[in-house]
């Protein structure tokens, strides 16, 4: 119930604040109101990408498929899997965030969605310039430290995590 309210609460300052705007600034109201649909026009295909992409999900990946490949507690391709999306995912990290919390939903642990994340670090559209910068030798070990050492990182975010989620 009190998330409702402060959602309703949120909704009416803001209101409140962009009304104030219109009397107060009238002449700025007009550039902050396209300010806003511009934003609002480049949001708006990254909301369909991520509601495309959730679909996707809940039409591939049901809580079966999660379970099964989830009963082996060490299990190698669940770990491939989280470390190599991690690593091939593009775009802005908000846009994984609710697709993330949908996985956890359905049943994935905190583990991989960590591995996931730490793996996004790894930015193979950038290779070419940190081997033009670093060498190649170097490029690939760090690639391959990254994602061998976000396994162990995972398992104490796990760890952390639900040992404070208990409290």
């Amino acid at each position: 119930m009190k998330k409702k309210n402060g959602k309703w609460i949120f909704l009416i300052v803001v209101s409140i604040i962009y009304l104030a705007t219109y009397f107060i600034f009238n002449d700025k109201f007009g550039l902050i109101t396209n300010m806003f649909l511009d934003l609002v026009i480049k949001i708006i295909p990254i909301f369909i990408v991520v509601f495309l992409l959730m679909v996707l999900i809940n039409y591939f990946i049901d809580n079966k498929t999660i379970k099964k490949t989830m009963a082996d507690k060490s299990s190698k391709k669940l770990w491939l899997i989280s470390i190599v999306s991690g690593i091939i995912s593009m775009g802005p990290i908000y846009i994984w965030y609710p697709i993330m919390k949908e996985l956890l939903d359905k049943g994935l642990k905190y583990r991989y969605i960590a591995v996931f994340l730490y793996n996004r670090g790894i930015k193979l559209q950038l290779l070419p310039m940190l081997i033009l910068y670093f060498g190649i030798k170097y490029s690939i070990t760090l690639m391959i430290v990254m994602a061998i050492y976000s396994i162990p990182q995972a398992i104490i975010v796990e760890k952390l995590s639900t040992k404070y989620k208990k409290n």
